[in-house]
């Protein structure tokens, strides 16, 4: 597969509704979208995960243009490439920077899928024709829209709700929500808004039979939560101190965790998500797909990897029509009673909207080889 164009375009998308976490309200989304074509025409897609601002990630949207211009598509470029995997290899001595890498390999997934027939959840090695979803319900201005929005997603299907908290907009909330929905699986998100000082507070959480907590502490640590994990029941899952299946060994013998989201982004791209899928059930942790308010083009991906086996707890892609006014993809990607049909097309299994992107696009620049 020899690469010969490769399409970055800057999009901004309006979101529905405001999305508040303990970093910050979020009331749109700038983002990268890429585009690699071969040889023949064919184009694979994908996009880049980070922010404008550097508050969930150090990454932004303008370094991961920068890093992927002037370092990452040269590499690129330089030889054909046999298989996605190749990628991450030929990456491997340029630090950090996993989303810029991801952006552009899963580019290159995409578009081996498409050039072998195949949708990208059987090119990953795939077996599942149907995933369960859950709901990621942001911080509300009240407890009573928290819980307005818990129904209207129970309602739907859903498979499970995720509340985000912080001090302050935690241990009442809980209790509300579980009082209200008694037998919901239920997660709390704190985004790593605590501290090891605050385990005797976190602690109560356990009185409300959660699923798990995640990321409560530091984005960079695993030494003090593994002490939290001892002094709380429920399960600690990791997001933000998870970059490799390296850091996956050491959270596992350290006891820092019992269940890893898995975002494609965060991890460097879909071959990484593969070594770490594998590595936790190998060692029988369970993992799930996590949410960075995608596009269709990166919820498509989020879904192809969801399929492998291991993903046995419900993800956070949910319906395009519960984030955008309209998406980037034909057919938007729609939820069935918390159930998402994974498409047996090649590729991601879902087209671009070519109108859609362009009256999106601020900005876009075009490499050839």
């Amino acid at each position: 597969m020899k690469i010969k164009r490769v399409i970055l375009r800057h999009l901004k998308m309006d979101l529905l509704h405001p999305f508040t976490t303990s970093l910050g309200k979020e009331m749109d989304r700038d983002f990268i979208l890429v585009e690699i074509q071969d040889e023949d025409g064919r184009s694979g897609w994908a996009e880049s995960v980070a922010c404008a601002d550097p508050f969930y990630k150090e990454e932004t949207l303008k370094t991961n243009w920068h890093i992927m211009e002037d370092f990452l598509i040269p590499l690129l470029q330089q030889k054909e490439i046999q298989h996605p995997d190749e990628v991450s290899q030929r990456f491997a001595h340029i630090r950090g920077n996993y989303m810029a890498k991801a952006a552009l390999e899963g580019a290159v997934w995409d578009l081996y899928a498409r050039r072998q027939n195949l949708s990208l959840s059987k090119a990953l090695g795939g077996s599942k024709s149907q995933i369960e979803v859950g709901l990621s319900v942001g911080i509300q201005p009240t407890i009573d829209e928290t819980l307005r929005k818990i129904e209207a997603g129970l309602n739907e299907g859903y498979k499970r709700i995720k509340i985000k908290i912080k001090p302050g907009w935690d241990l009442n909330l809980t209790r509300a929500v579980r009082n209200a929905f008694p037998s919901t699986p239920l997660m709390v998100d704190a985004n790593s808004a605590y501290t090891l000082a605050d385990a005797d507070h976190l602690a109560q959480l356990d009185e409300f039979d959660l699923m798990m907590i995640e990321q409560p502490l530091a984005h960079d640590d695993l030494i003090d939560h593994a002490e939290l994990q001892v002094r709380m029941r429920t399960p600690i899952c990791l997001d933000e101190s998870i970059h490799s299946s390296e850091d996956v060994r050491k959270a596992i013998k350290l006891g820092s965790t019992q269940i890893i989201n898995i975002k494609i982004g965060r991890v460097g791209g879909l071959t990484e998500a593969k070594k770490i899928h594998d590595l936790c059930q190998t060692h029988d942790m369970p993992v799930w797909c996590g949410g960075m308010l995608e596009s269709g083009i990166g919820r498509a991906h989020n879904i192809a990897i969801t399929t492998l086996a291991n993903f046995t707890l419900p993800g956070d892609t949910a319906a395009s029509s519960k984030y955008w006014p309209r998406d980037i993809i034909h057919p938007e990607i729609t939820v069935d009673n918390g159930i998402i049909s994974v498409p047996d097309t090649p590729g991601i299994g879902y087209e671009p909207d070519h109108d859609q992107i362009k009256a999106l696009t601020l900005h876009e620049k075009v490499y050839t080889c």
